[in-house]
């Protein structure tokens, strides 16, 4: 059997057992072999019989496994549909993969509430298993249960897996705790341009972590001696680069001080989740951060990540662009409140429902009533700006909905080197968006949009911004390859399906 031929079966199983909800665990129990055995099917790296071919297919109950190379994903959609009814707010897609990354700093066993079933989320448990940490969905595959080993195995990592997600960078903090040296592949995620890992590093070296860049991966020696005696200054107000420090704290033998942290959404969950494994956080919420680390961690942990305010906006943004009435549950409002200040001044027509607190009995939500309204550009330009600012990842979903608002609208994406470039593919159905330069892009409304076929962009925010756009132009537009979606967001079509919209999925046979 030909390599590229195996490695294209390893793909669909991957896929189809993803699909099921399923570990490689999991399927290697059910198959009767080893976890090892099945990565190694699904990287093409071992021969497969028909028979055993067969048997996966019955196990993950996926007919598909027998036809051959399924293909990417398309969405092909029905525009021009006004929504109606409820949808839930799913829980973070940055906090879960945040948790996930700190799981690596306890002993005992940790357990997720509601964990998001996207593909970045795969793609790190992937990473996981590789490494002999144990993980399988429970409760009816709603939670998600994560039992380390007692030493990683990082000689075994699934680099595949490793250099599609940016998240793996996180890795560094809890696991210079854990060895003296280590590899780990470059991180990958979205095509937003050049992102550098030196804040990163910055921060770390003062743990005594040392990187070395070369062949694809970093090389990492940790100097136990090396300690930080004075507070730590990111040079950065982000948002993992906050999470590594915070996760490099935790287990260290004394205080630690972060100042210039970021006191975003995930960074809050990641503090709650190590207030739960017995760290002691002051300070969250702010941009100064103090950790009373715990040298040895082992407990077993039940935690809840809160709400995605970046996918209670996209909801929102849906709503407005198909000029629909859409209730919006479960939605995190200290994250979303200037969103709505600026929308409210462009003339959106809301209601509120009184705050409640989430599972994570901290963060704070409201249910959000949205109707048609009649928009009006703002007189200022849109930016992000670090919490409690307008949210970077939330910039994208203004160039739709100022496409719908009359008069011209400034969108400054001063963070990110490309995205604002991605935004211009709004022109393809009908939008009137100038490229000014990598960072600025004028937005004129109102749009009247057209249905049209067009690749994804690479980047997951203006993916989804062009999805929305296709749901409001009248006749049938097709989205090709929409991995990037399912990065962060979990069945995204059949929830929107559920309040009116008409998205198909299909793949190339």
């Amino acid at each position: 059997m030909a390599d590229d031929y195996l490695v294209r079966i390893g793909k669909l199983i991957r896929d189809a057992r993803q699909h099921r909800g399923w570990t490689q665990a999991q399927l290697a129990e059910a198959l009767g072999t080893s976890q090892s055995a099945v990565n190694r099917i699904e990287r093409g790296n071992q021969n497969i019989s028909l028979e055993m071919i067969a048997r996966i297919g019955e196990a993950l109950d996926s007919e598909i496994v027998s036809l051959g190379y399924a293909g990417p994903m398309h969405l092909r959609v029905v525009g021009g549909r006004r929504l109606s009814g409820a949808i839930d707010v799913k829980t973070s897609k940055n906090a879960c993969v945040a948790l996930l990354c700190g799981s690596l700093l306890n002993k005992g066993r940790t357990v997720l509430r509601r964990v998001a079933r996207i593909e970045e989320v795969y793609r790190l448990l992937e990473v996981l298993n590789s490494i002999g940490v144990r993980t399988r969905w429970i409760n009816d595959g709603v939670d998600l249960e994560l039992v380390p080993p007692a030493e990683l195995d990082m000689t075994a990592i699934d680099a595949d897996a490793a250099v599609r997600t940016r998240s793996i960078i996180m890795f560094l903090g809890p696991l210079l705790h854990r060895m003296d040296h280590f590899k780990l592949p470059y991180a990958g995620g979205c095509d937003l341009g050049t992102r550098t890992i030196e804040p990163h590093m910055i921060a770390l070296r003062r743990f005594g972590l040392d990187i070395a860049a070369t062949e694809g991966q970093y090389h990492a020696q940790v100097d136990r001696k090396v300690r930080p005696d004075r507070p730590i200054v990111l040079t950065e107000r982000g948002d993992t680069v906050t999470e590594n420090a915070l996760l490099a704290a935790a287990r260290h033998d004394g205080v630690t001080v972060i100042r210039n942290a970021s006191s975003n959404y995930m960074v809050q969950d990641l503090c709650f989740f190590l207030e739960a494994l017995g760290v002691r956080v002051e300070g969250i919420g702010t941009t100064t951060l103090t950790v009373h680390g715990v040298p040895n961690i082992d407990v077993d942990v039940d935690y809840s990540p809160s709400e995605d305010p970046v996918e209670a906006m996209s909801l929102l943004a849906a709503a407005v662009v198909t000029e629909s009435e859409l209730t919006v549950r479960r939605v995190p409002i200290e994250f979303l409140e200037i969103e709505l200040a600026v929308l409210e001044e462009m003339g959106l027509d809301h209601d509120r429902s009184a705050e409640y607190f989430a599972d994570n009995g901290r963060t704070r939500l409201i249910d959000l009533t949205v109707r048609p309204s009649k928009l009006e550009a703002p007189i200022d330009k849109i930016h992000p700006m670090p919490f409690p600012g307008l949210n970077i990842d939330n910039v994208p979903f203004f160039a739709a909905i100022a496409a719908v608002a009359s008069g011209q609208t400034l969108i400054h994406d001063w963070v990110y080197d490309n995205r604002a470039i991605y935004l211009t593919d709004l022109n393809r159905l009908g939008g009137r968006l100038q490229l000014l330069d990598p960072h600025r892009v004028l937005v004129e409304g109102p749009t009247r949009w057209r249905a049209a076929e067009m690749m994804c962009p690479p980047a997951l925010r203006p993916a989804v911004v062009v999805l929305l756009a296709m749901m409001a132009a009248e006749g049938t537009s097709v989205l090709r390859n929409v991995y990037v979606i399912n990065r962060g967001y979990e069945d995204l079509a059949e929830r929107l399906n559920s309040v009116g919209a008409q998205i198909e999925i299909f793949r190339d046979i």
